[in-house]
């Protein structure tokens, strides 16, 4: 373990990720290269939870805007991400994981209850856990679920999965040319509105020191670069750590 920067981890994962091209649902392949690149990590003895989010499935906050009662719309978007939960947790078990899925709404027969204590001792004993239902509560995105369960079991450090390379001062894919910013602190991103996670969750992060990373997880291996301490991805942190 000597070579690995981070013992422990929270990965969130957006629900987007796992439909790959696809404009809904989860692509098998999507996802079981995703447990690859996790079980991989898992393998190094890094103490991994994750976090998924629902948007492949449901997105509350957009079923909101066409006149759904937001927090009824935002349980359906915890439902997904339970299913999105499930479905990550079979692909880890196939490849020999010893995985737990915990929910911070109650369904026993499919996932334990979320007990941070049970969480971080399932963590001690080599199990990865998987976080589902966000925070169990309306208006608040899988983000700063995420955020607060990093806090919680005492991550080393936060990972924040997505499409692209990093944080860009303007959308990459619309605007050839940009550079990605290796690093931000908490202040930056809240001041310039930089869509890194929401705002709740980068304040969180500031006011517990939690670095943040942000990296491509459409890249192979990239976790665990990331874990090894390369220099990938945008890191957030606090201005006495830059």
């Amino acid at each position: 373990m000597s070579e690995v920067k981070y013992k422990r981890i929270l990965l969130k994962i957006s629900g987007e990720a796992l439909m790959g091209d696809a404009s809904f649902g989860i692509v098998p392949e999507v996802i079981s290269r995703v447990a690859e690149d996790i079980f991989e990590v898992d393998r190094l003895g890094v103490e991994i939870a994750l976090v998924i989010g629902g948007g492949n499935i449901f997105r509350g906050l957009a079923a909101s805007s066409y006149g759904m009662d937001r927090a009824s719309a935002d349980y359906m978007g915890m439902l997904a991400t339970a299913i999105n939960a499930l479905a990550l947790q079979d692909a880890l078990e196939r490849m020999g994981a010893q995985t737990r899925v915990q929910s911070a709404i109650t369904m026993r027969e499919v996932a334990e209850p979320y007990i941070r204590r049970r969480a971080v001792r399932h963590l001690e004993k080599g199990r990865i856990v998987i976080f589902a239902a966000g925070t169990g509560n309306p208006y608040f995105t899988t983000d700063t679920a995420a955020a607060l369960r990093a806090m919680e079991i005492h991550a080393d450090v936060l990972l924040k999965a997505t499409k692209v390379d990093g944080v860009y001062p303007a959308d990459p894919l619309k605007t050839p040319g940009v550079k990605k910013i290796e690093r931000l602190t908490y202040l930056e991103v809240l001041q310039k509105q930089l869509k890194v996670m929401d705002s709740t969750a980068i304040s969180l992060a500031m006011d517990n020191d939690m670095t943040v990373i942000v990296f491509n997880l459409t890249k192979r291996g990239y976790i665990k670069r990331v874990v090894m301490g390369e220099p990938v991805g945008t890191i957030v942190e606090g201005e006495e750590n830059g």
